[in-house]
């Protein structure tokens, strides 16, 4: 972005509007619901009932043939098989999120990468969870020689393919490819292959204002 004026101009802004009452009406194993009565600037008050998301990170490992390595798994709330990045959730009590990132690409890929940059932060749905994804690019790959990760329930039998990221970009907007850390981050990359270069992408440890750390 070029010019100053715009910069200026455009960008997400914290603010947070008074809560005058607040209840957990469910609480779940990794998330639960919490119902809200936001006092809104006009003098009247709103329930708003959304997902409370301990966040997650993805990663987009990139091979030096432009790849990127996606995984096939079964997500049972869209009753799909959907290609996807590493990811996870930051549940894992005071860790960083370059090593929750770190863990879920040697988890689910088996993999290790000598370089990182923060290539996207994103909220998913922000009208209905606090849900908050950072996802990493990852270079320098290469098998992990460590013993593999156990994995369980929907993670086993997981497929891994190589997918050149052009051809990403073209399933993305064919309407092929859905998951949005896949999307957003297949974006992301394209985006910046074509402006500043990969080089110019932020820093792993870029302060996340959304997960601070």
């Amino acid at each position: 972005m070029n010019d100053p004026r715009i910069r200026a101009r455009i960008g997400d802004t914290p603010e947070s509007w008074p809560v005058s009452a607040s209840e957990t009406p469910f609480r779940g194993r990794v998330w639960s619901m919490r119902s809200d009565v936001v006092e809104m600037p006009d003098g009247s008050s709103a329930r708003r009932d959304y997902l409370d998301h301990p966040g997650a990170v993805g990663v987009v490992a990139l091979d030096e043939q432009g790849r990127i390595l996606v995984l096939r798994q079964y997500r049972h709330p869209v009753r799909h098989k959907l290609w996807e990045i590493p990811a996870g959730l930051l549940d894992v009590a005071g860790e960083h999120p370059l090593q929750a990132a770190r863990r879920e690409l040697f988890e689910e890929a088996h993999h290790e990468a000598a370089v990182w940059n923060v290539l996207v932060d994103t909220y998913t749905t922000p009208g209905s969870s606090d849900e908050a994804i950072r996802v990493f690019l990852a270079r320098g790959l290469s098998e992990s020689t460590a013993e593999r990760f156990a994995v369980e329930h929907e993670e086993v039998g997981m497929e891994l393919a190589w997918l050149p990221v052009d051809e990403a970009i073209e399933l993305i907007l064919a309407g092929e490819l859905h998951n949005p850390t896949l999307v957003s981050g297949a974006l992301a990359l394209a985006a910046a292959r074509a402006g500043d270069g990969l080089d110019a992408l932020r820093p792993a440890d870029a302060p996340w204002p959304a997960r601070p750390f």
